[in-house]
């Protein structure tokens, strides 16, 4: 595996999470509770990988740039503003939600696991799209 593998291998952990994630809500709401911890440590273990993953392909390659013009352009700018913020905002959020259920402090746990699994999400599944929107966009490399 080479450092440019490394976006597919990314998009494909981000979607692995959120499948995770999906699967541990429908668990929970089904009152399955070693299945929905088990789901969500997977999606925590997932999204970790992603991230160790993330910063070395980065500190190889630097920046992708986008290069879609127009419409498109606008519409990618926005899903990665959006994710780029709640991305950061998800780091100390899942792991405060996982230390409280592991603590099985599981009243403050829902708290703010109703807040953290929408975000975590969002970042999941738009983690997906912008790769998709980068590599697979169809968009010609500008040339200088």
């Amino acid at each position: 595996m080479s450092v440019h593998d490394l976006p597919a291998l990314n998009a494909t952990l981000n979607a692995t999470s959120a499948c995770f994630l999906a699967a541990g809500f429908f668990c929970i709401r089904r009152r399955a509770i070693a299945a929905h911890r088990a789901c969500m440590l997977a999606a925590f273990a997932a999204s970790s990988a992603f991230l160790v993953s993330y910063i070395v392909y980065h500190a190889q390659v630097g920046s992708v740039h986008f290069q879609g013009q127009g419409v498109i352009r606008r519409v990618y700018f926005t899903i990665l503003g959006t994710h780029t913020v709640l991305a950061a905002a998800i780091v100390p959020l899942a792991i405060v939600t996982l230390r409280r259920a592991l603590r099985r402090d599981f009243a403050r746990h829902r708290r703010i696991a109703r807040i953290t699994l929408p975000l975590w999400f969002y970042v999941s599944v738009t983690g997906v799209v912008i790769y998709w929107m980068l590599y697979h966009g169809g968009y010609r490399v500008a040339t200088s």
